[in-house]
This record gives structure tokens, sequence and C-alpha cells, in this order.
């Protein structure tokens, strides 16, 4: 038999890639990790930022789907505490919509069938009384508060790469899989850094293609360049506004055409108001929000909400595409958000499995998915192990971000609490190595960002840009200035981290 330099190739360095690659690491297998641009630099950062069941799912009757996710979400707490925590949320009753009682039923089937442990449960509001209903306009009398949870997309995606280079995997970042072929039971696989254009191959015995929006290019690419149809992408948009309500509480609104759009606290000054859901067909890279989007959910927002929201309010704005599973669904608002993994080939041709679809809630299971998989071809090693192992940061209990806040600024007293609360947020635990023995975040280069944090990025979390740290490593860009992106790039430029970027 040929000897392979790696078990398993991953394709795709997006939450779902990720997430195979940290789960295969753990069970022994040996990976590699391959990505054409930065980690989430996809559909990955660009999500509404929720770890939900999908309640609107429920009227597509995705039982299976919304009972996985539900599930999940206090799993994934539970790993990654200080990127995702509890958030409530308010479902005004919009009369003529979707009915109360139907309302009801669908919240009661979303406490209980999830196995629901820790997050509070539904419950009616007078919005006639409560602080949730004040920012409304009048008219909304009767509403329902109910739990799901927020989590930061982008840092969940880097968090898996991080557990999966620790071990064992690497990870290689702005490199591309140019060409992939069948050899020997398994594959040659090219891979080119776009940088440097200085190309690599590598023999795998198994390829997991997660490449997201780009699944069937790869998929031809294995085929000799022939062209593929099975997913359908669909464009998601998203606005930023400043804060539109002072209390902690999201919101869930009802329009006419039967979606939903949600308003959510964000980055504590803002609020985030998203999603479209439109039929895609350009190139996935060139996605950007259109002026029609913006103008939608400006006035779904605005159908509720006392203040009214024009499109001149957005500080920034953001779009993604998402790769779902073609099965003929008359619109894009009925196309399934369940995962579809297929395998092609055999053990004598070699085998490469196909990810399509997905959402960040379930993308451990998927994980686990992907590995019952490979255990058929590759044969089993190590068993599931998951569900109970936190993620790098995550390492203090569920309910302790208080009390790790308390211990960081203890540790660095002369940090100020809004400065140590974005640590304790975006690295948790992590955040004492980032302050080190001196306890300082070091020379502040720009926007609140310091030396240590800046090194610590490139050197464990494989940022390069400064779009990379300001956009995708945290949403410090959003309090930046040019001035502070200019500083960054010079400080990135003059460290020289060709030789001391992220490894694994």
């Amino acid at each position: 038999m040929a000897a392979f330099d790696y078990d398993i190739l991953v394709i795709g360095g997006g939450i779902n890639g990720c997430g195979v690659a940290r789960d295969a690491a753990g069970r022994g297998y040996k990976v590699l990790l391959a990505e054409m641009n930065d980690l989430a630099a996809g559909t990955s950062s660009a999500s509404t930022k929720l770890i939900h069941g999908g309640l609107r799912y429920l009227e597509h009757h995705e039982f299976r789907l919304v009972r996985e996710s539900l599930v999940e979400r206090e799993v994934l707490w539970q790993m990654a505490p200080h990127i995702i925590w509890p958030l409530r949320f308010v479902l005004p009753h919009h009369e003529g919509l979707r009915p109360a009682w139907l309302q009801r039923l669908g919240l009661f089937l979303y406490d209980n069938i999830g196995g629901r442990k820790r997050l509070p449960p539904t419950r009616v509001l007078d919005l006639r009384k409560h602080a949730a209903g004040k920012p409304l306009k009048d008219g909304y009398a009767k509403g329902f508060e109910y739990s799901d949870a927020w989590v930061q997309d982008a840092r969940m995606v880097v968090l898996n790469a991080r557990d999966a280079a620790d071990r064992g995997a690497e990870i290689v970042t702005r490199s591309e899989v140019i060409r992939i072929e069948r050899s020997n039971g398994g594959f040659v696989a090219e891979i080119a850094d776009r940088a440097t254009k200085i190309g690599r191959t590598v023999r795998a015995r198994l390829v997991v293609n997660a490449a997201g929006p780009w699944v069937d290019q790869v998929i031809g690419l294995a085929a000799g360049g022939g062209k593929v149809r099975n997913v359908r992408l669909v464009q998601g948009s998203h606005i930023v506004v400043p804060k539109l309500f002072d209390h902690d509480k999201a919101y869930i609104f009802q329009n006419t055409d039967k979606r939903v759009v949600f308003a959510i606290p964000y980055e504590g000054d803002f609020t985030l108001i998203g999603t479209t859901d439109r039929d895609f067909s350009g190139k996935p890279e060139k996605v950007a929000i259109s002026e029609e989007e913006t103008a939608y959910l400006c006035a779904a927002a605005s159908s509720y909400l006392q203040r009214q929201i024009a499109p001149a309010d957005v500080i920034w704005s953001y779009s993604g595409i998402r790769p779902l599973y073609e099965a003929g669904a008359a619109s894009a608002q009925e196309a399934t958000r369940d995962y579809v993994l297929k395998a092609d080939g055999d053990a004598e041709t070699g085998v490469m499995i196909n990810v399509f679809g997905g959402k960040i809630t379930t993308y451990r299971r998927l994980a686990e998915s992907v590995l019952d998989l490979v255990e058929k071809h590759l044969g089993a090693r190590n068993p599931r192990w998951t569900a109970g192992a936190t993620l790098p940061g995550g390492d203090f209990p569920f309910d302790g971000f208080e009390a790790l806040v308390a211990r960081l600024a203890a540790h660095a007293p002369s940090v100020a609490e809004t400065t140590i609360r974005r640590l304790a947020r975006n690295y948790g635990t992590k955040a004492l190595e980032i302050l080190g023995p001196e306890s300082s975040l070091g020379r502040i280069v720009a926007a609140n960002l310091g030396e240590n944090e800046i090194r610590y990025l490139v050197k464990k979390e494989w940022a390069r840009s400064a779009e990379d740290i300001l956009w995708r490593r945290s949403k410090v860009g959003l309090r930046s200035t040019p001035g502070d992106v200019a500083a960054l790039t010079a400080f990135l430029d003059g460290e020289r981290f060709g030789s001391k970027a992220a490894t694994g």
C-alpha cells in the first residue's frame, strides 16, 4: 500500500471543517486542514451569531433538526462559556399573522423536545407593562419570552482550529487546494500558498470536503473539472445600527412574507438586525448586501419599533452565503437548514466525504457524523469525546463568567474593566496568557489592542491582517478608525510575523 502523509485532508476552515479537524485529531487521526482564506472568512463569520433551535423550522416540520439543535445549546454553552451565553428573546404577538395559540404551541415544543435543563422556560409577557414593550409601537399587548443563546461565531471557528492543532492537526490558512487526484485508494492533492504561490503536494487516505459555498467546486476538482450542482446558495445579510433599546433582551419580529427578523443587542453600543433570505447566483466571494436588503431590514424593524430606522443609520453591514443542500424547495426560505453528508468513492478509488449545509449550532454533531463515516473507511480509533471537552479558554464553570472577570481584574488591576471584560469574552482563561506575568496589554498599537494581544493572535490564532484581527478575532473594528487600521497594519508588517505565525 502507498504511504500517506495524512489520514484525512479537510478542505475548508469554516465551522464545519474546523469542527471535523478537531474531532478527528482527538480520535487519533493524522489531519491536515487547508483553508484558502482566513479561518471563518466566509459563511461562518456572517451568521446571526445565535446558538438556537430554529423556532421557525418547526413550521417546516424539521423536528429532528430542531431537537438536535436544542440539545446542543447547553452542550456548547458548557464547552465555551466565554464566547457563548444565554439570551432571552421577545416575540411580540402580531394580530393578523401567526395566531397566539400557534405561537404558544410552538414554544411549548421548543421548551420540551430538546431536553432543556439550565435555560429558563418560555413565559408570557404583558408588553403594556414590561420593559421589553417600551421600545415597541403602541398596540403590542402580548408577547412571549423564550431562551436561546449567543455565540461569537468567528471565535468559535478559531477555537476549534486551535484545539485541533493542540491535539496534533496541521492547520494551514491562505492555502488553496488547486488539484485533487485519486491514487492508490487515496488522494494526491496540491496545495498552493496564495501569497507566495509556492505549492506542496500531499497524500491523504481520505478527504473531507467542507468547503461551504465552494463545496461543488471541490467536487468538480476531484472529478477532473466537471461541473456539479448539489448546493443551493442562499444569501443572508445583516445590518448594525446604534443601540435601539436599553434592555438586554433580543427581539424576533414576524413579517408579512412569513420570514422573521431578529433585533439583538450587539457589542454594547449597537443593535444587530438580520437576516435576509434570498437565492444567490454569483461568485460566493463577491457577496455583498444590496440596497434592497438594507431597506428590507430597516422596514422590518421599523414596523415594530417606535424608533424608525433608515439606511443612513447603518454603521456596518455584512453578508454571507448559506450552502444549503439542493432538494428542490420552492423558495430559499423553505430550503432545509439541516446538514447532508455524501460519501463518494470506495476503498479502491478513495473516499471523499462531502458536507452540505449545516448550522453553527449543530457543527459538533455534524463532525461526529462525519467521523462515523470516516471510521467505516479508515477504521475506528479513539471513541467520541467532544461532548464533554471544553474549547481553549472555556475551562471554567458555565455560570462562572463574573468570577473570571474578577480573577482577571485582580491579575491586571491597571487594565480598564471594559477591556478586561472584552478579553474575558474573547479568550476566557487564555486572557491570563495574553496579560502575562507583567499583567499588561503591552504598548497600545491601535483601537485598544496591545502588543501582547496582537502577538497572541498571530502566534496562536493564525491572524495575518488588520481585518483578521479587527473583524474576525474580535469586533474591535466597530470602534476603529482608518488610522487604527493603518497603525495595526504597520505593526504587523514591522514585526515580520512570517516566521512567528501560528502553527499546528
